[in-house]
């Protein structure tokens, strides 16, 4: 017979309080297409991208995800003190160590919260609210703080056509509590690492040591390139479309919802077309509120899905109760949905 005492948490958990913070300068397209042979009328049927935020110097990653997160501790109702884990899913932040969790966490003024970073890509978020949701059940912590932030326009190269206009900025944060009823679904995740060549960092960052510079891509102006994100466009659009819709049914049988049920349909913001094949693939009925941020807010991986609900939430398209399907997929290939009730 075991000697360890069993752990007790919450029968289950919920999102109670959602934040968002966009950096102040709006990027429009005009911008992207200084340096890029397209066209505003491309940029927007081939993505639906109007315009983007990009930060500026004292957008930090951590000053966007203490903005986003005091609220989202606002909306939740409780103080900061209370929270005892602070879960921040980035590719941005550039310092190896230590997590910048830790510094968001002592920012807020938590009590000496857990705290820790993860690389999930787009799908991020959806691994943050997953650990979350254990760590309240299974009872290390009552309260939870998930951040999605990215400066994904320090990762762009203005130069390539197929991914310069897709990047913005911004940070998503949730608090996830305790819950008497099923408030957030099982998830439906997973990776197929056979197709990490499809997204990736142009440059490991180890290439950037003395004397291994030679052969690097350079700039138009005979500069050495600093790390981007590239991509297959076409490779990735057609596993988004059609295994993605897979995985998204998947969650909502798991969570026993049907189309008919759900309210609100909240998918990463990569593409609007894809975001629209999606709906298509699923069937979902007209009455189903859909996401579509990426118009105004563009690409912000893990911030996509926070900041996406945030939005809904604050322009009343969407309201509380509402039951939403979430799905994140990106670099990696890696993946996560799962179906949550609305703060």
């Amino acid at each position: 017979m075991s000697k360890i005492k069993p752990s007790k948490g919450a029968p289950y958990a919920r999102i109670l309080g959602v934040g968002g913070y966009r950096p102040t300068r709006v990027v429009p397209n005009e911008v992207i297409l200084e340096k890029i042979d397209s066209s505003d009328e491309w940029i927007r049927s081939r993505s639906g991208i109007e315009t983007r935020h990009w930060a500026s110097p004292e957008e930090t990653v951590a000053a966007m995800s203490v903005e986003a997160s005091g609220k989202a501790i606002a909306d939740a109702g409780i103080d900061a003190h209370q929270i005892g884990a602070v879960v921040v899913s980035t590719v941005s932040h550039f310092s190896q160590t230590p997590a910048i969790a830790t510094a968001i966490a002592d920012q807020l003024g938590t009590d000496k919260a857990a705290a820790f970073d993860i690389s999930a890509g787009c799908a991020g978020f959806g691994y943050g609210l997953t650990l979350a949701k254990g760590m309240i059940v299974e009872g290390s912590a009552e309260y939870v703080l998930v951040i999605g932030v990215e400066r994904l326009s320090d990762l762009t190269d203005l130069e390539d056509r197929a991914t310069a206009f897709l990047f913005g900025d911004g940070a998503g944060a949730v608090v996830v509590g305790p819950s008497q009823e099923p408030a957030i679904g099982p998830t439906v995740w997973g990776s197929e690492g056979d197709k990490s060549e499809t997204i990736k960092q142009t440059v490991s960052w180890d290439r950037f040591r003395i004397g291994d510079i030679a052969e690097l891509p350079l700039d138009s102006e005979g500069n050495v390139k600093f790390p981007a994100i590239t991509q297959e466009g076409q490779a990735v659009f057609r596993w988004a479309v059609f295994e993605m819709a897979k995985v998204a049914q998947q969650a909502l049988d798991a969570a026993g919802i049907t189309s008919d049920e759900l309210d609100v349909f909240i998918p990463h913001q990569a593409n609007v077309r894809i975001i629209d094949s999606m709906v298509k693939t699923l069937k979902l009925p007209e009455h189903v509120t859909v996401a579509r941020d990426i118009r105004t807010t563009g690409n912000t991986s893990a911030a996509s899905i926070p900041l996406a609900m945030e939005r809904l939430l604050a322009t009343g398209e969407a309201k509380s109760g509402d039951t939403a399907l979430v799905i994140g997929f990106g670099a990696g290939l890696v993946y996560a949905a799962t179906v949550v009730t609305l703060p």
